[in-house]
């Protein structure tokens, strides 16, 4: 049985571990930031404790067997409901959140580590997981922008003449588009063009001339 102090002393260093990390998630101001990562890995840490040492009186008894990790192991799985609450579907099957329910996800094997006893390999984690998420942030930025697919969405009045419209702006730039889609609501058409690469001097050119058509309501240049 751990005595008092040692039990402290994981307890409070869980709460570092997990306020180290969520100070990070904080300042992209998230849903789930200091108090949320602090509080997930405390409570696994106890967890743990309760898993590797709350059971000895019981184990000291005849004819009885138990596996001490089977309550930590469940903390890898619960952890799931709390990080699936901070991923949002947006529009567009857009997808935000998943790294900061990997984050939690992490904050909770490290609070398991702290409660083992096991404090390199979870200041180490620590260490990393800082590292990961806002040491390569602008890395995975820049790769992020020089590969992101780029979007020129145009909603036009019904009015319009469709395929002259298409023809005269796409011929006469010359736009390579990967996909297109148009989609035809009650008072409106929506064209979409996605593009992998183009020159900003071509994409400028054909908004400048589709500002020009009276037809069109609204432009919108994604990159």
């Amino acid at each position: 049985m751990l005595i008092w102090s040692k039990i402290l002393i994981r307890l409070l260093l869980a709460c570092l571990f997990g306020a180290l990390i969520g100070l990070e998630r904080e300042r992209k101001n998230w849903t789930a930031g200091l108090r949320t990562h602090m509080m997930v890995c405390v409570g696994s840490c106890l967890i743990m404790i309760v898993s590797s040492f709350g059971f000895s009186d019981v184990l000291e008894m005849k004819n009885v067997t138990l596996d001490p990790s089977r309550i930590a192991a469940q903390v890898i799985s619960g952890i799931g409901f709390i990080g699936a609450g901070t991923i949002l579907l947006l529009r567009q099957g857009t997808v935000h959140g998943l790294t900061t329910a990997s984050g939690l996800w992490t904050v909770a094997a490290i609070g398991l580590a702290t409660g083992g006893g096991l404090y390199f390999a979870a200041a180490s984690t620590t260490c990393i997981a800082i590292i990961i998420l806002w040491a390569l942030k602008p890395i995975e930025q820049t790769f992020a922008k020089k590969f992101k697919q780029k979007t020129l969405r145009i909603i036009s009045s019904k009015n319009v003449n469709n395929t002259e419209l298409l023809k005269n702006i796409l011929n006469k730039n010359e736009l390579n588009f990967q996909t297109f889609s148009l989609e035809k609501t009650e008072n409106e058409f929506i064209f979409q063009l996605v593009f992998e690469t183009i020159e900003p001097q071509k994409i400028e050119t054909t908004i400048n001339e589709l500002k020009n058509i009276n037809e069109i309501k609204e432009i919108y240049w994604s990159q």
